[in-house]
């Protein structure tokens, strides 16, 4: 059975989608990007601000769905401009100190409104 999640602490869902599905046990959070849920705008900033800020996003998630970062399995970073790499891998990192999850990271011709980092995660308990 599968159980949507929705939390005020991170961004609405700007289509149709869910911020996150729980099912047998798995959380599945969509894409996250840089928007403050208090404002519903992109943050200002470069990478590391918006990285930040889809962490916090992401961490809102989980905790809605009383998961953890050290839950997580899997994550996908999509960013706008391959060079952010390491700037985005710097703030990332800081929410994985030990046990890092799977992941992958792309460069995309471009994200919604224009960011540039977008972060899916998986989780199991």
């Amino acid at each position: 059975m599968k159980k949507i999640i929705q939390t005020k602490e991170a961004p609405a869902a700007i289509g149709p989608y869910s911020q996150a599905v729980e099912a047998n046990g798995m959380l599945f959070i969509s894409g996250q990007v840089a928007i403050d849920p208090q404002t519903g705008k992109v943050v200002q900033g470069g990478i590391t601000e918006q990285t930040e800020q889809v962490m916090k996003n992401i961490g809102a998630i989980l905790r809605e769905a009383g998961y953890e970062f050290s839950d997580v399995i899997k994550s996908t970073c999509l960013l706008s401009n391959m060079a952010d790499f390491a700037n985005m891998n710097a703030v990332y990192g800081k929410y994985y100190p030990e046990n890092p999850p799977a992941r992958a990271a792309f460069a995309v011709k471009e994200l919604p409104l224009g960011v540039l980092v977008e972060i899916e995660t998986i989780a199991v308990k």
